[in-house]
């Protein structure tokens, strides 16, 4: 069936191989037959070339079988490259100026009429063209999103491999371990009730590593986490995984950088200014409202707590008297908003359980419009109004609330408004570290402290005194680092002493037994010489994604799950047979 090899690639002939022969393989895009003259469009990973089958030049059952090709038809073609008549350059292709003339004609394979198109232009359904993913992946933007992932993978590689890193590989059959979302498992077939699980991330491996001496270790990792989707968020997710031994914060940081400096350049073309800014937890969320700041534009938040003291508003003044905080936001130029946009605005902050959102709006002539101006004594509302440099034509937002939960609420609000009024520049990349993160928060429905990175994770030494009387209070030596207000990683410098782990497993709950259950080959791991150490993890997927500028993670993978978890393609999860089950003494309760 095959001729000879394949000499060119459909999308790299140009002018300057004209009068070569060449031999190529690929699709049919499409077909005109103008009767005497049948143009086919041959498309390969590359590109797209015409192809002319002139009755005059070529056998006739040459030129019959042209007329039997279809769209998606596999072919080889041998001709020769030619020059376009003026007319006909399309100087749109980067083959738009030449042609190749067919002479021989093979079909490799023919193809059904395919259920959705292959070509960028089509607007088909989600759920279709993850049904037929490996059609969807003939598309030109699908084809180049998947190299486009590869250079940021390669990119860095290179430079981790310049760091002197070590790619190790870890399991991905490991132990059930408490992380923070729910395993996927395993069953062990040997021994039935044991199960293994699938790989949250390597964090223990990584550790070990470093106690193994390695010094510095980096993996592009497979992580499952058996969590509620969402658009930026897959079961199964790439994470790019780095550890160092010997370190303090600054110095992952410094790597960690240096590697997304070496990106930016090599895969978008753009610079990024070294050290990021570094903003500490405390600090973010009161100056945002997040955890993970969108700072392409202003409108930071400001503590009117003592500014709105005694101003004989009731829910303020309840919200004082409760120990709670108000805080206020002035969004410029956005004094044209309609008391029906403003009423949405307050349903929308509900969502983020506060109970109301306060707003006024300074007109030209000295007027007010206000949700509770009037119940305002004194100077207290032009008080306000100078605190937050609020003038005509802006637009002033008060919430109260206990203090994160008001912080949190108006951080939403912000990036809300920032949307809507056009603020956020999508051009831009403002990357910057979130630092000093607490080390546990309190869980009111189990009634426990709980790791708000993980439990390996070690704290600021000026804070160790707190761990047993006021945990709350204890920051942690862990850091994440924030990409246009999403978070695109963390990590943390790591307890590496026997005695400060078996405190924080005690802070979160764990009983000895239970430390000793879960975690024992740990302890006694680190009772051999550990030595300190630190890194670092970040999402391949969610960076593509920004980088790329989709719109979901299941843009940039080569075959995602939609959001429960289904893949439409392979029809998974599935049934087994009963034998299988049998053979793992499982029984399914339906």
């Amino acid at each position: 069936m095959t001729m000879t090899r394949r000499t060119h690639m459909c999308g790299e002939i140009v002018s300057g191989d004209i009068g070569k022969q060449v031999v190529l393989k690929g699709w049919v895009q499409r077909t005109r037959n103008l009767g005497g003259l049948i143009f086919v469009s041959l498309r390969d990973h590359t590109g797209i070339v015409q192809v002319v089958f002139d009755t005059t030049t070529i056998a006739a059952y040459v030129f019959t079988l042209a007329e039997s090709l279809r769209g998606e038809y596999v072919i080889e073609v041998k001709g020769t490259v030619r020059g376009r008549a003026p007319e006909a350059v399309n100087p749109k292709m980067r083959t738009g100026e030449i042609e190749v003339a067919a002479a021989v004609l093979s079909v490799l394979n023919s193809a059904k009429t395919p259920p959705i198109y292959t070509d960028d232009n089509a607007n088909e359904q989600e759920s279709l063209r993850l049904k037929y993913r490996y059609l969807d992946l003939r598309r030109p933007s699908m084809q180049a999103m998947l190299r486009f992932r590869h250079q940021v993978i390669k990119s860095l590689r290179e430079y981790i491999d310049q760091q002197d890193f070590v790619e190790v590989e870890t399991p991905i059959l490991t132990k059930s371990t408490p992380e923070g979302a729910r395993d996927y498992l395993v069953p062990y077939r040997q021994k039935p009730g044991l199960f293994y699980a699938l790989p949250q991330s390597p964090q223990i491996y990584k550790q070990l590593l470093m106690l193994a001496g390695l010094d510095r270790y980096y993996q592009v990792a497979r992580c499952f986490r058996d969590e509620d989707g969402r658009a930026d968020r897959q079961p199964e997710f790439t994470q790019f995984d780095m550890e160092m031994s010997f370190i303090e914060p600054e110095d992952i940081q410094t790597v960690v950088e240096g590697a997304f400096q070496h990106v930016f350049r090599e895969v978008m073309g753009l610079d990024i200014t070294l050290p990021l800014p570094r903003l500490t937890w405390r600090d973010a969320m009161a100056r945002f409202g997040s955890d993970k700041p969108d700072t392409r534009f202003g409108m930071e938040i400001s503590d009117v707590t003592e500014t709105v003291r005694g101003c004989g508003f009731a829910v303020f003044e309840n919200a004082l008297a409760e120990g709670q905080s108000l805080c206020a936001i002035c969004a410029k130029g956005a004094g044209t908003l309609t008391r029906k946009e403003l009423d949405a605005l307050q349903e929308y902050v509900k969502t983020y359980h506060v109970k109301g959102l306060a707003w006024a709006i300074p007109n030209a002539d000295g007027t007010l419009r206000s949700s509770f101006a009037k119940a305002m004594q004194g100077d207290s509302m032009s008080r306000l109004l100078e605190k937050m440099d609020c003038k005509a034509g802006d637009a002033l937002f008060v919430i109260a609330d206990k203090r994160l939960v008001a912080l949190t609420a108006m951080g939403q609000l912000r990036l809300k408004l920032g949307r809507d009024l056009g603020l956020v520049n999508k051009e831009h990349y403002d990357l910057l570290w979130i630092t000093e993160f607490p080390l546990v928060s309190w869980d009111e429905e189990d009634k426990r402290y709980v790791a708000e990175h993980h439990p390996f994770t070690s704290i600021m030494e000026e804070d160790e005194a707190l761990m047993e009387t006021d945990p709350i209070a204890v920051r942690a030596k862990s850091y994440d680092l924030v990409l246009n207000g999403i978070e695109m990683g963390s990590g943390s410098i790591r307890i590496h002493q026997s005695d400060l782990q078996s405190r924080m497993f005690s802070l979160i709950g764990f009983s000895p037994e239970e430390a000793q259950e879960k975690f024992g080959f740990l302890l006694e791991a680190f009772q051999y010489g550990t030595p300190p150490h630190g890194g670092f993890a970040f999402g391949i997927d969610r960076l593509v994604m920004i980088l790329a500028g989709a719109d979901s993670l299941r843009d940039v993978l080569a075959f995602p799950k939609i959001q429960n978890g289904v893949c439409l393609m392979m029809e998974t999860p599935g049934t087994v047979q009963q034998e299988q089950l049998t053979q793992l003494k499982i029984t399914v309760d339906k």
